[in-house]
């Protein structure tokens, strides 16, 4: 009887890249043959954070992958199955001396699973070896040095691939069906994989940048301006240090250090959420001040289906809305703009909308979600309440209405202050123009003089009560960095 080849696996989780991916690196470098390695977890594509539109960016990204290692004669192989099973397989055919993989700072979907590899591989005897991602850092209880060693971390050189066809083997002996990678196009969502990415971060760098801080606010203008680089960041196409190093670099090289340097801000800033996330990652379920955790507010669920199919009667809410839902993309204020509202207006529990817009987002990062959402929802107790007024955003950051016009059709050929604010048009106005409220296009649902007063005021008040207070010093000494900026609050 043949004895088992020894191999390494290396599983690709959120890591979908080549270029500067440590652990992939170091598995090359192991010396045992490699075998690379992604799980469909269907689990996972049934998980209600996911949406069709994720899966179809991973299939991109893997394909892409597979193009670029077949000079190498390898491929990532693909499976659907739970990991447990695909490892239990692969161990049945062949001897895994190492698992390497990223660290994954997920929902609790995936860290449940991560346990239970956790456990299998001690059971097995496999030595499963983690690597530090985007400088987000496992298992510290404080924020005193974190910010030294990000940058620290930034600065590392990027890991180039290197390899040859001898550094991986096939799958051996494995009792398992490979899975078949056929990417749809999804009209107006981005497309996976890190060519795609360095097109976006290519064209940002070179041109795209030059009107970054002046457009970012801007909900149209914002998608031509921003990196749009994020999903990539998320997915893992590219890593937040190649991105970083590229941008300085090219302000090095000329361009706009004012606008770079904002946007090499927010590659902290957001680092800074994901690392909240991963010290207290019970903010997916609960208020991650425990103060808030007796405020009490009832589901309506009228409020809620209007608010998810862009029907409120806020124009710029609605847009933003059907905007997401359809392109996977909003900027950073209307993603404010839309939690406040849910959040402040509707006054509805942030626990009944963040797994939908979640789903939305094509750069769904579950570090950055629920601290934020949390955060716009004015339930952390260490930042400042923000009740977004969405008829003031829209006359500052959509004043012509080019952005409702083309998200909310119905108000399209209505002069620019009723796309604004519909509901100041007269009845014979109305009829004068084809759109009737209550009939082409809702009566706003609330009213949010009434309803910023209410949620300011409770708000507020909680913001006093003792047990929050309490909570507040507890999660600023954990959670905030000794040179605490305001980007950190925005």
């Amino acid at each position: 009887m043949h004895s088992k080849k020894e191999i390494n696996v290396f599983w690709f989780k959120r890591d979908l890249r080549l270029l500067d991916n440590e652990g992939l690196q170091d598995a090359i470098n192991s010396g045992l043959p490699l075998l690379l390695l992604y799980v469909m977890e269907p689990s996972l594509e049934k998980n209600p954070h996911y949406h069709k539109r994720h899966h179809n960016f991973i299939t991109q990204s893997l394909l892409a992958l597979n193009k670029e290692l077949k000079q190498f004669d390898t491929q990532v192989y693909v499976y659907k199955e739970e990991v447990i099973t695909v490892l239990e397989r692969i161990a049945a055919g062949m001897n895994i001396n190492t698992l390497f993989s990223m660290q994954e700072t997920g929902i609790d979907a995936t860290y449940m699973r991560d346990k239970f590899v956790k456990k299998w591989c001690v059971s097995q005897c496999i030595i499963w070896k983690e690597h530090i991602n985007n400088g987000v850092t496992r298992g510290i209880s404080n924020r005193n040095n974190w910010r030294k060693t990000w940058t620290s971390y930034m600065m590392q050189p990027i890991r180039s691939f290197e390899a040859t066809p001898a550094c991986f083997t096939p799958a051996e002996n494995i009792e398992l069906t490979k899975e078949v990678l056929v990417p749809k196009k999804l009209d107006g969502i981005q497309a996976g994989g890190t060519k795609t990415g360095l097109a976006y971060l290519d064209s940002f760098l070179k041109q795209r940048h030059k009107k970054y801080q002046q457009s970012i606010s801007k909900p149209e203008a914002a998608r031509t301006h921003c990196g749009r680089v994020s999903p990539y960041i998320a997915w893992g196409n590219l890593s937040i240090r190649y991105v970083w190093q590229r941008a300085k670099q090219a302000k090095a090289q000329g361009a706009s250090g004012f606008q770079l340097n904002a946007f090499t801000s927010r590659l902290r800033w957001q680092a800074h959420f994901i690392q909240k996330f991963e010290m207290e990652t019970r903010m997916e379920f609960e208020s991650v001040n425990t103060g808030f955790r007796q405020l009490k507010k009832e589901v309506n669920t009228e409020y809620i289906n209007a608010w998810k199919t862009g029907t409120t009667g806020y124009p710029l809410v609605d847009a933003s809305m059907r905007c997401v839902v359809k392109t996977g993309y909003l900027n950073f204020r209307m993603r404010a703009l839309v939690v406040s509202f849910f959040t402040h207006h509707l006054w509805q529990p942030w626990q009944m909308g963040v797994v939908f817009l979640g789903k939305q987002f094509l750069d769904f990062e579950p570090g950055i979600h629920y601290p934020q959402f949390q955060m716009q929802a004015g339930e952390t107790g260490i930042n400042m309440l923000r009740i977004y007024n969405p008829t003031k955003n829209a006359l500052e950051h959509d004043k012509e209405g080019a952005f409702i016009r083309k998200w909310v059709p119905e108000l399209a050929k209505l002069p620019t202050p009723f796309v604004l604010e519909p509901w100041s048009m007269t009845a014979l106005e109305q009829e004068a123009y084809g759109c009737v409220l209550g009939k082409d296009y809702p009566n706003t649902i609330v009213a949010t003089k009434e309803t910023y007063k209410h949620a300011s005021n409770i708000l507020w008040h909680m913001k006093r009560n003792p047990n929050v207070r309490r909570e507040s010093k507890r999660i600023l000494a954990m959670h905030t960095l000794p040179d605490r900026e305001n980007i950190m609050d925005r």
